[in-house]
């Protein structure tokens, strides 16, 4: 009898350089699909930091109130709208900790005049879609209120050339509705300058509604009638989701679960491409590393340097995507010392009030689990392309400006239990007009096997990351595929 030997299957290697949430993503959507299609391989994330999760990062602070505060230095939640990062939770096994916002509270502020005026019930993002709210709301002047209903009669835009959110708003509901709720509510979420953020990159939904329904009021009326219905049984999820103990949950799950190797405190100095088109990576302890794959999980900035020899062109673009610098201080107090307090989830501060800050958030309102009975936990955001003078203030300094604002618009007096300052320099990638095909000249520069991914390209929020992690690893994995059979 003759025996027939099968070859060993030749295992592949990856690196992912960078243990964000981006790189730790890709790291789990390859152990696990790697094995689905059939590709032996083993991999290597690389982090230069002392940590994994990058600007994911929650802090349990301890009192004698017995619940510790619960204190997010960046993300405190995902939108489930877009669905990723709650399916990477459930995959994880944290469907008992998924924690929904206190929908019944839930009122957002805008400041207007140095004083809070709630954002009339039906306004969506920017959109009323109630008329009696709106129409008796002081924030948008009678004048503003006319112009913005002049949404229903103007043309629509009908190509798809991109444009900013400021020249996209004025153009469909005026100056005013700019000012007041587009700029703080849009240009807010991605801590960007509304004259230069590309709204095809941010917001393209709306030149969407826009396109097929005439006008953005038109378009979003449309959308809430045809939402549909929740399924018979299904769990209710809250339009943003966060967990228990905070996102970093989500860190402190994934991690363990992870079997390549992990190695944090390691820096990676140059990426080279053999003549058999693996690639070497040289690390600053002088260890070099070889691969037949790349995940860049990095900044843009970082990418670029790393990927100068590789393709001159990629770098070139790469260092084109701005950064801002941004940060948080969150403060602790007791409910009984705020005689002014915030009856919903926060306040927005549009750029025309000079304010050294760009909103508050109650944490303890907006979400359970987040400060003992009988106390209020709260954050403030500063920096980013609206009050950057803010990231130059020492610590002390920051503290008191900020502590200003609190005695002037919420009227507290009282020092709080505590805070806790957060800064993120050059962390926030900004999506000019332009920044989409900034990103497919990226992607088409690049060497085959060599992918960048996470908050500089496709989206900056949690499920954004998670999503283009899931993208990149099909797109690695099909390509290691090919080279197998080939």
């Amino acid at each position: 009898m003759t025996v027939t030997s099968t070859p060993t299957q030749v295992r592949q290697r990856v690196v992912i350089i960078g243990g964000g949430i981006s790189g730790l993503s890709a790291a789990w959507y390859l152990q696990k699909q790697a094995k689905e299609v059939g590709i032996a391989l083993e991999y290597t994330v690389l982090e230069q930091g002392n940590r994994w999760g990058g600007k994911v990062l929650t802090e349990h602070v301890e009192t004698d109130e017995g619940q510790p505060f619960v204190v997010e230095a960046g993300p405190d939640s995902f939108i489930t709208q877009k669905p990723w990062a709650l399916q990477l939770a459930r995959e994880l096994g944290l469907e008992d900790q998924l924690l929904g916002t206190n929908d019944h509270k839930r009122n957002t502020y805008v400041l207007s005049k140095g004083k809070p005026v709630v954002l009339p019930d039906g306004v969506m993002l920017i959109v009323p879609t109630k008329f009696m709210p709106f129409a008796l709301s002081p924030l948008i002047s009678p004048l503003g209120k006319l112009r913005m209903a002049m949404d229903l009669f103007i043309p629509a835009k009908t190509d798809d050339e991109d444009e900013t959110l400021a020249e996209f708003i004025k153009r469909r509901l005026g100056d005013e509705a700019l000012d007041k709720i587009a700029e703080p509510l849009m240009s807010g979420i991605y801590n960007a300058d509304a004259d230069k953020q590309s709204i095809m990159a941010t917001f393209p939904r709306f030149r969407a509604l826009e396109k097929a329904h005439g006008s953005l009021t038109k378009g979003m009326l449309a959308s809430r009638r045809n939402r549909p219905a929740p399924k018979p049984g299904a769990k209710k999820t809250s339009v943003f989701m966060s967990l228990n103990k905070g996102t970093n949950a989500l860190i402190d799950a994934i991690v363990p679960k992870l079997k390549g190797e992990l190695w944090l405190n390691t820096q990676v100095v140059e990426i080279k491409q053999s003549e058999d088109s693996s690639f070497a990576i040289a690390l600053g302890d002088g260890k070099r590393l070889t691969a037949d794959a790349v995940i860049v999980a990095t900044p843009a900035y970082v990418a670029a340097d790393l990927l100068g020899d590789l393709s001159s062109n990629a770098a070139k673009t790469l260092r084109q995507i701005r950064y801002v610098s941004t940060g948080t201080i969150s403060f602790a107090f007791k409910e009984t010392d705020i005689p002014k307090p915030l009856n919903g989830f926060g306040l927005v501060v549009p750029s025309s009030e000079n304010k050294p800050f760009n909103a508050i958030t109650i944490s303890s309102t907006k979400f359970d689990h987040r400060a003992p009975q009988g106390y209020v936990l709260m954050r403030a955001f500063f920096g980013g392309s609206r009050s950057p003078q803010s990231m130059q203030l020492d610590d002390d300094a920051l503290y008191d400006t900020i502590r200003h604002e609190l005695r002037t618009i919420l009227g507290i007096e009282a020092e709080p239990l505590f805070h806790r300052i957060y800064r993120w320099w050059n962390a926030n990638p900004q999506y000019d007009i332009g920044h989409l095909d900034r990103v497919a000249a990226i992607e088409a520069a690049l060497p085959k096997g060599l992918y960048v991914t996470g908050s500089p390209y496709r989206g900056v929020g949690m499920p954004d990351c998670v999503h283009q992690s899931q993208q990149t690893v099909e797109k690695l994995l099909a390509n290691l595929k090919e080279r197998q059979v080939s």
